[in-house]
């Protein structure tokens, strides 16, 4: 059997450590492992490959890949990898979902203190020299407590549900919005149809998306979702960012319809150096890295040799993906 293993996306590179080759010939001495450094000897590699792990295989190579029984991604997020003929083949796909079940959750509780603090304004402060306690204290409101504040999670699947862990611990109350509304979420205190999303949004101080990207869920929030939220409230997003209608959302944040966003993805990444989103005073903007930790590949390899493990035994493999949902349901 042959894995080839594949670690490019966009401005990322990353390849499996020699010890890691060497210890997988050992445990698993009937695969051949392919480890690829150059995106051009890819296509030869998976023309006879039974496997693949990396961010994604890509459609172009997919089609003379005509062993391929099992793709792994490094990533949770796999819209990238539902091209049509990957859906409709039988070839199973299997995703990273769980290993920001820490990490993220962690970026927004951060995230929401910057905004309740005000830390963002303090930080211009800061590189302007200037000593201004009047104008951080009254900032986008005025400071804030995120205790006895509404949260609002969109997304029910381990980030969502340890974030509203987290938010419950600092005395949020917490709703979630999520499609079967018979299963609860622990330490929320209710669980919202994808139907009710309006009302929930007029309800929380936070919104937060944790959502995959699907059909559904593609600009979901838009002109009539910004409307519905409160003008005191703030938006944060680290699902993908065609979640979120880009042009309507920074015409909301320039005419102060909501209070702020903290936004980790984007339409197009990187974020072009003309997007006005650099210059609005209510935005926080990071890089993608909410999902980046320092054990991620450490714990993403783990994972996969858990399902590699599996797959050569002709057991049930971990977080296969529906192709049709576009995401891997949690049980």
């Amino acid at each position: 059997m042959k894995l080839v293993a594949f670690f490019h996306l966009k401005e990322v590179r990353w390849s499996l450590p020699d010890e890691r080759l060497a210890e997988w010939k050992r445990r698993f001495p009937q695969l051949e492992v392919v480890s690829v450094e150059d995106a051009a000897d890819l296509p030869a590699a998976v023309a006879d490959a039974d496997a693949f792990v990396g961010w994604r295989l890509p459609p172009e190579h997919f089609g003379a890949a005509q062993r391929l029984r099992w793709i792994h991604s490094a990533s949770a997020g796999i819209e990238e990898s539902l091209y049509p003929a990957l859906v409709a083949s039988d070839v199973v796909l299997t995703n990273s979902t769980g290993l920001h079940s820490i990490c993220i959750p962690e970026h927004i509780v951060g995230q929401m203190l910057v905004l309740a603090r005000n830390f963002h304004e303090a930080v211009r402060l800061q590189e302007r020299g200037e000593w201004n306690r009047f104008a951080v204290i009254v900032h986008q409101g005025g400071l804030r407590e995120l205790h006895g504040s509404n949260l609002a999670i969109l997304g029910a699947g381990p980030i969502g549900a340890n974030l509203a862990r987290m938010a419950a611990a600092l005395g949020m109350r917490v709703r979630v919005m999520r499609r079967d509304t018979s299963r609860p979420v622990e330490h929320a205190e209710a669980v919202v149809a994808p139907a009710d999303l309006h009302a929930l949004l007029g309800w929380a101080d936070f919104v937060v998306l944790a959502v995959p990207l699907t059909a559904e869920t593609r600009g979901m929030i838009g002109a009539a979702a910004l409307r519905a939220m409160r003008s005191s409230a703030y938006l944060i997003n680290v699902a993908r960012g065609e979640v979120v209608d880009e042009a309507e959302l920074v015409r909301c944040l320039q005419s102060e319809g909501i209070a702020g966003a903290a936004l980790d993805v984007f339409d197009e990444e990187p974020l072009p150096p003309e997007s006005p989103l650099w210059k609005l005073h209510n935005a926080v903007l990071t890089p993608h890295i909410s999902g980046y930790t320092a054990t991620y590949f450490d714990r993403m390899l783990a994972l996969f040799e858990d399902n590699l493990t599996r797959f050569l035994g002709g057991e049930p493999l971990r977080n296969v993906v529906d192709k049709r949902l576009g995401y891997a349901p949690v049980s």
